[in-house]
């Protein structure tokens, strides 16, 4: 088993997975960035994974900014970057509402510019008042300034029947100050305000998985992420590979109890890890999993781990033996020991 592997690779090989997949499609918050400033390494690394033939795609579930002022904020960062290479949420949930209401039908927006002008982009128009008699209502993250009257119009819309869609339902979002609330729990207001539930298109949901795949043409994908609930599980429902990153809100502790639709393919510390082959993960549940100069496994209900080396190796073989343990479940070994010996 290489790294994480639920699935073979492409090639079978131990090559860095910047070539060994065509397409990065990558998460931005926590990911590429937090707060606005890069991630450490994120853009060196990035680049190098570009020179090395791996087209880069941007996907983010938060639907505040059009794909033309992120790419301006991912060249100023350092990364030169194209409106085309930004797929966001707002996209794909106006691609649902487009195909589920008339030509020019009128939408009550609760979000940002980034909504508006998906929805001009598919024909639609966008409008503010729940009096402006609209054939949809969509919700996406409006920024911490969204004032709260935002939320009531959309409760007074749902409750007079008009169908209901949510960009995206990620309950935080990370910043430069740590994680705060994101689109997910201004959805769950109006959810309480109103009894309804929406149709929802961004990650982890098949709308966004289409979306992406229609906007890059990505033939060898992969996920990079650092979201159990989004990013891996939308690669899960896609059927592609997945890599997590330890830069945003995900820890290792979450990491070794995920179920299986959130566990990923491969995992580690932040964007460098596009320019290495993962190292292999090695042997069984009764004689443990090795990982570089660690071995780890579940003895009385506790997770262990024994050797020494990276840390990331050790976490690695720990990830083998919670999953091999928990089978389709979630592993309830005791692993705060072992964490702590790894330094984590």
């Amino acid at each position: 088993m290489s790294g994480l592997r639920v699935r073979n690779r492409p090639d079978g090989s131990g090559d860095a997975l910047c070539t060994a997949y065509d397409t990065a499609l990558l998460d931005l918050d926590g990911v590429v960035y937090a707060g606005g400033e890069a991630v450490v390494h994120a853009v060196p690394s990035l680049l190098a994974a570009r020179d090395a033939g791996m087209r880069l795609a941007y996907v983010t579930n938060n639907a505040l900014r059009p794909p033309d002022a992120v790419a301006r904020h991912l060249t100023e960062l350092g990364v030169p970057a194209t409106a085309g290479e930004v797929i966001t949420s707002a996209q794909a949930v106006a691609r649902l509402i487009a195909e589920r209401v008339p030509a020019g039908a009128r939408v009550l927006v609760i979000g940002g510019e980034g909504l508006r002008l998906a929805l001009r982009e598919r024909g639609l128009v966008p409008v503010e008042s729940a009096d402006d008699d609209p054939a949809a209502v969509v919700q996406g993250y409006g920024g911490p300034e969204l004032p709260w009257g935002r939320f009531a119009e959309a409760s007074y819309a749902i409750r007079r029947g008009v169908p209901w869609f949510a960009s995206n339902t990620d309950l935080t979002i990370p910043g430069a100050r740590g994680i705060g609330p994101g689109n997910g729990a201004a959805v769950e207001v109006v959810r309480i305000a109103t009894g309804a539930e929406p149709e929802v298109a961004g990650k982890p949901l098949p709308p966004m998985h289409r979306e992406t795949v229609l906007r890059t043409g990505a033939r060898r994908p992969l996920v990079v992420g650092d979201r159990l609930d989004t990013d891996i599980e939308g690669a899960f429902n896609g059927d592609v590979d997945s890599l997590l990153v330890l830069t945003g809100v995900t820890d290792p502790a979450q990491l070794l109890a995920a179920e299986p639709r959130h566990r990923p393919t491969y995992v580690d510390a932040d964007l460098r890890g596009l320019l290495t082959g993962q190292p292999e993960v090695t042997g069984d549940a009764a004689a443990g999993f090795g990982c570089g100069g660690w071995t780890a496994s579940v003895r009385d209900g506790v997770l262990v781990v024994d050797g020494e080396g990276q840390a990331l190796d050790g976490l690695r073989a720990l990830a083998a033996a919670a999953w091999t343990d928990a089978g389709e479940g979630v592993c309830t070994a005791a692993a705060g020991k072992a964490l702590a010996g790894l330094g984590w």
